[in-house]
């Protein structure tokens, strides 16, 4: 009986030994990614989004920063930014090259390059296109074999219940024409999504004006008698109506002819709102029970782009995936001075993209983000973001411990000048802090503004939240746009600051007091009715706590005043419905320069621009008839004195209005993995995701090393079962001797 036993025994310990040998040997060879095993070496690039998912894929109607790696990526609009150089230099992407304009007078005669503005009346610019670039793969185009399209007629009981266009069997392709950049234009006329820059356009394109009222009409008649509400719409097809200012002389030739003299328009050749639309992807989505499925140019975009959308959940996953049918355009060969030290030139030639997936994951909270980009599992927090790198310098600058660590894993953490703002916004519709009805209101309402304006000290914001901040706005301009005067003693804003020994100071509190006052509010009550001021304000992210702060220090500067701030929080897509509607009061945003031009600001402030009453971007609802003069003079003039001169007068309204907090202007950093190469902060370039390359042997490497498994609690766990079995074998032992005594 004890032979029996202590042969148990032994076989007890060696199969708990052996169980801690084989969870040891486990655990060396475990891959405990959150995107499965054998993701670190795949040619897949990692990054997270923490915003919902973009609302607008549709070129025509997307125009907010979430959306720009999806459009930049797929798109394609005849022109591009050169990836390295600085100053910006415009470059062709799908164009042969940089079309310069042909400037005409009143009576079509030609006149020179340099001709003033107030001669010319029409500029003229002929874009050809390079033959041979082909569309990404889509049911769109696919055909049988005499030629007709296969899903051109379907109706809702064929689409069933396919939410992706890969479930359709059968794709196909076309070539690029111009015809496409034409039809692609006509849609900013459309009626069925916003079209944030139709406004803007229609001023400049000849004839889009009274397009949209064609369009409009026609709409109408193809949708008489139908449910307003029905989401199934018939198409709207713009090949049907000529456009004068947009037309394809020939199969690879665009001619586009613009109001008067404006230098402007090439950059708007740059972005997305510019890109080829086939009209065959078009009417694909109008079919019946396409909208119902999110089928739609929103969430699955058409292009010639190095991308592809190939996968889209809803808040909370997004997958790009290489174009098969992409060109290949050559990485950049030529950069500044110092490029080349710091590897920005060894894919000198090569064909891009780089990578053959980009995997977007939802991140709601900072504290995971962040977390999984120190253990190696995002290779870039965000990737359209140029704030993510100050959250780890700022680590290396109050930590020891945490300089150390990530210099030794080699982040990349690069800085440049940003070409942006970030600023709260007043609704001038709003008839407390808005405009106002009558001179008296206005004049009051103006002084609340300021009182406001002055209230809020961005430096103190920048010093509790370093992350976030940057350096005070003195106006709507940063510095590296001409006419910007930022930083410089006769650019500040009287209204808010003062020149004192030679130093900008922000105006003390009392200002503000003393403006309260003007405005009817002594210490923020109503002097008519001695009720409290409440300011609403519009928030358009969900209240998260990490946000708790930020939201106490806004709170604590308007308290200053006695004005009680209610704080209204929405997540981004029903914040961009209620602007649209006109229903915020007071809302916090900023803006990305979308080319390098004193315009792309100020058109923000620009009347007809207004978002409530015409979809623009002017979300301020800003409408001051002598600021939209000046700015109608600003599109004629290339940069020189006589600019700059009309550009301090349009500030200076705009500084005495205060239709918006100036706010602060941050450096632009960003964050990478030692192992993402040609990483460049996204500061103007947006379709920058053709350019990373991934070492995916070096993260391998560095992930393992990075996340290696803790083994001494199943090692304990081994000790503890062995001793366990010892101790009851002792015991067994000692009651088997006693029994036999």
């Amino acid at each position: 009986m004890a032979d029996h036993a202590m042969a148990w025994m032994q076989r007890v310990i060696r199969f708990g030994a052996g169980l801690v040998l084989a969870g040891l040997t486990l655990l060396a060879g475990c891959d405990n990614s959150p995107h499965g095993p054998g993701s670190a070496a795949s040619n897949t690039l990692y990054t997270a989004f923490t915003e919902r998912s973009p609302r607008h894929l549709d070129p025509v109607a997307s125009y907010w920063n979430q959306d720009t790696p999806y459009t930049y990526g797929i798109y394609e609009p005849p022109y591009t930014y050169h990836y390295l150089k600085r100053p910006f230099t415009l470059i062709p992407k799908v164009a042969t090259e940089v079309a310069p304009p042909v400037y005409l007078d009143k009576n079509g005669r030609r006149l020179a390059a340099d001709a003033p503005g107030e001669q010319v009346a029409e500029s003229v610019y002929e874009v050809r296109i390079r033959p041979g670039i082909r569309y990404q793969p889509h049911p769109a185009f696919a055909q049988d074999a005499q030629g007709r399209y296969l899903y051109h007629q379907l109706s809702a009981a064929q689409v069933g219940e396919r939410t992706s266009p890969w479930q359709f069997e059968v794709t196909g392709t076309r070539e690029l024409v111009a015809e496409d950049f034409v039809y692609g234009l006509k849609r900013h006329a459309t009626t069925r999504v916003t079209t944030p820059i139709f406004g803007i356009f229609a001023e400049y394109i000849v004839g889009l004006k009274e397009y949209g009222a064609l369009v409009k009409q026609e709409d109408a008649k193809l949708r008489a008698g139908l449910d307003p509400a029905a989401l199934d719409k018939p198409f709207l097809d713009f090949r049907r109506w000529p456009l004068a200012g947009v037309s394809a002389p020939e199969k690879h030739l665009l001619r586009l002819r613009i109001r008067g003299k404006y230098p402007q328009w090439k950059y708007w050749m740059a972005m997305p709102f510019a890109a080829p639309m086939p009209w065959e992807a078009d009417a694909f989505y109008a079919q019946p029970g396409m909208a119902r499925n999110g089928l739609s140019l929103d969430r699955w975009p058409v292009g010639t782009g190095p991308f592809m959308m190939a996968e889209f959940e809803q808040d909370r996953r997004h997958v790009l995936v290489r174009n098969p049918n992409y060109r290949g355009d050559p990485y950049p060969c030529e950069g500044m001075p110092g490029d080349r030290e710091r590897g920005l030139l060894d894919d000198c030639g090569k064909p891009t993209p780089f990578v053959d997936r980009i995997v977007f994951q939802m991140e709601r909270e900072q504290v995971p983000l962040k977390a999984k980009f120190r253990q190696g599992f995002l290779d870039v927090p965000e990737i359209e973001r140029t704030d993510r790198g100050a959250d780890y310098l700022i680590d290396m600058e109050d930590s020891p411990e945490a300089r150390a660590e990530y210099t030794e894993r080699g982040y990349q953490l690069p800085r440049a000048g940003d070409l942006s703002i970030w600023f709260m916004g007043f609704n001038m519709l709003d008839p407390v802090v808005g405009r106002g009805d009558t001179p008296e209101q206005q004049a009051r309402n103006r002084r609340l503004r300021q009182a406001i304006s002055i209230a809020l000290d961005w430096a103190d914001y920048s010093n509790i939240f370093p992350n976030k901040g940057g350096v005070e706005a003195m106006g709507p301009l940063p510095a590296g746009i001409f006419g910007s005067r930022q930083g410089a003693l006769d650019g500040v804003n009287p209204v808010t600051h003062r020149v004192v020994d030679g130093k900008i100071v922000r105006r003390p509190i009392e200002d503000a007091r003393k403006l309260m006052v003007e405005a009817g509010y002594p210490d923020g009550r109503d002097a008519r009715t001695g009720r409290p001021l409440v300011i609403n304000y519009d928030f358009y992210r969900t209240l998260t706590p990490e946000f708790k702060a930020e939201i106490d220090w806004m709170s604590r500067q308007f308290g200053q005043l006695g004005i009680q701030l209610e704080v209204r929080a929405t997540d981004n897509n029903q914040f961009q419905d209620k602007v649209r509607k006109g229903r915020h009061q007071l809302f916090f945003s900023g803006w990305l320069a979308d080319y390098p031009d004193a315009e792309n600001f100020l058109f923000l402030l620009y009347g007809p621009n207004g978002k409530t009453r015409s979809e623009g971007e002017n979300t301020a609802n800003y409408d001051n008839p002598a600021f939209d003069r000046l700015f109608q003079q600003l599109k004629d003039l290339d940069d020189g004195p006589p600019k700059q001169a009309l550009i301090d007068r349009m500030v200076a309204l705009l500084q005495d209005d205060a239709p918006w907090i100036w706010g602060y202007i941050p450096d632009a950093t960003g964050a990478f993995q030692p192992w993402v190469r040609n990483a460049v902060v996204p500061v103007l370039i947006k379709d920058h995701l053709r350019f990373y390359r991934v070492d995916t042997a070096l993260r391998t490497r560095l992930q393992r090393a990075w996340n290696r498994p803790v083994g001494w609690p199943l090692m304990l766990a081994g000790v503890a079962l062995l001793a366990l079995v010892w101790f009851g074998w002792r015991s067994w032992r000692a009651r088997e001797r006693a029994t036999a005594r």
